[in-house]
């Protein structure tokens, strides 16, 4: 069984030390793959090249010419473009898709000597709280494979989280890195919106959409936010503001901070006791060491999920239009004409999910409806974003589960939508708000499932998040 390795620091020191050389632990990570299949984690593993590549970087740290990502081996979301590389977003309307460029932060992770494994499983086009939506089959926890991943970004946490890879990169639209990272019990990033480049991510809800790192470590998180993050030509939402360097100032800090809890997170009896303990168990260690910490009620808590999913599903329907059976991707073999290729190379190649929110959405945005749920969605976004900000303004960090309870068995929730969105209830608010947020790990609960929490900040202040997240795992 590969060594677990706490950081990338560790891997390099050993590296340094002889003990191991890139080539041989993509070797044990091709092993740990084959042995764990059942897990379902990768859609596809790129085994020759990955160890082509790891000769490579072998041969660059001999020669004092590698870069900051030399010894990671990571594993990639299936809805980033990797040139020459199949792409499907776990999608049928995508199966065989070849992607013809690579997406900026593949470009950016390769530069620096990184070493991609393979595509992870994920629900498809990013659509799930559970990893069961993907045409490729569920992905499952590695701590217990009858319960769920997470989602989407269940093949991603659950590389991690079975030792399949380093590190792996996902994707965030309302939770989607933090939530399997909490499953999975591993440190789960979601940076400032407009922080990294979203060039070459397949789109689910742009104004949402946001790339996150998943590891095991929060100066792993911190460095490849670094790698990745910064101002790209092909996307113009992005911050123009130089990248901090996160590791260069990366220290835990003790600094006392003022720490707002959402009031609901221990008394909604919708949240699971163990995970309301653990909420209970940090508010004292924080009060104890000095910290001044409070309960808010945030008065728009109960709005927060339909909103999300009101503008999330409206610009899906958009972004997947694209889809149609005509350009490239799924075609149906029994089309017959122009109609019939739109209706069922769409009826065929998505899934229940993906048909569902492309139908709200197109509903959310038809004629008669679009003032009465769209138009309104929006506004109240911008009161929940404003009173974030507000919040933001007189706390430091607001606390919260990241998710309601832990992973649950499969199958459970599936048949019930309505249940399954209400798991992004602790994670959307950063996403509409646009503020980074973290998973972070918080112990197991007495099944041994892992518990997350997570912490909110200002918009852009990613340093102070990633300094006192380093402090909070000492807790």
């Amino acid at each position: 069984m590969t060594k677990f390795y706490s950081s990338l620091d560790e891997i390099k020191r050993e590296i340094q030390a002889g003990g191991i050389t890139v080539e041989g632990l993509v070797k044990n990570y091709l092993a740990q793959i084959k042995s764990n299949a059942h897990l379902n984690a990768f859609n596809e593993v790129f085994e020759t090249e990955a160890l082509a590549n790891a000769k490579t970087v072998d041969a660059r740290i001999k020669a004092g010419t590698a870069g900051r990502l030399a010894g990671m081996v990571i594993g990639i979301k299936d809805n980033i473009c990797y040139k020459g590389h199949k792409v499907t977003a776990s999608s049928k309307i995508l199966d065989g898709f070849t992607s013809v460029y690579s997406s900026t932060i593949v470009e950016r992770l390769l530069a620096e000597d990184a070493v991609i494994i393979g595509r992870c499983n994920c629900d498809e086009f990013a659509m799930g709280a559970s990893n069961e939506n993907s045409y490729y089959g569920p992905v499952k926890n590695a701590a217990n494979t009858k319960r769920v991943a997470g989602g989407s970004s269940g093949g991603s946490a659950v590389a991690v989280q079975a030792n399949l890879c380093h590190a792996a990169i996902g994707t965030d639209t309302g939770g989607s890195v933090r939530q399997p990272a909490s499953f999975c019990g591993l440190v789960g990033l979601k940076p400032t919106y407009g922080s990294i480049s979203r060039h070459g991510i397949i789109a689910y809800a742009s104004s949402f959409d946001q790339v996150g790192p998943i590891t095991r470590s929060v100066e792993d998180a911190a460095l490849l936010l670094e790698v990745m993050a910064g101002a790209d030509e092909y996307d113009s939402t992005l911050s123009q503001s130089p990248v901090p360097k996160y590791t260069g100032t990366l220290a835990s800090d003790k600094s006392k901070k003022k720490i707002a809890y959402l009031q609901e997170a221990i008394s909604s009896p919708g949240v699971d006791d163990e995970v309301k303990s653990a909420m209970v168990q940090y508010i004292d260690k924080l009060r104890a060491e000095g910290h001044t910490v409070k309960p808010i009620a945030f008065e728009y808590l109960d709005y927060i999920v339909p909103t999300y999913y009101i503008l999330a599903m409206a610009e899906a329907s958009s972004n997947l239009a694209r889809y149609d059976g005509v350009h490239y991707g799924y075609r149906s073999p029994q089309a017959t004409d122009l109609q019939s290729t739109y209706k069922r190379s769409r009826s065929e190649g998505f899934g229940k999910e993906v048909k569902r929110r492309i139908m709200l959405g197109t509903f959310v945005l038809s004629a008669g409806y679009y003032d009465a749920y769209y138009a309104k969605a929006q506004k109240v976004r911008r009161l929940i974003k404003e009173k974030t900000d507000s919040l933001l303004e007189e706390f430091d960090f607001i606390l919260t589960p990241t998710a309601p309870e832990p992973a649950f068995p499969l199958g459970k929730k599936e048949k019930d939508p309505v249940v399954m969105y209400l798991y992004d209830i602790f994670t959307v608010q950063a996403s509409l708000a646009g503020v980074p947020a973290i998973s972070l790990p918080a112990g197991t609960n007495n099944e041994g499932l892992p518990l997350g929490v997570q912490l909110l900040t200002k918009r852009f202040a990613e340093q102070e998040l990633l300094n006192f997240s380093k402090y909070f795992l000492t807790l």
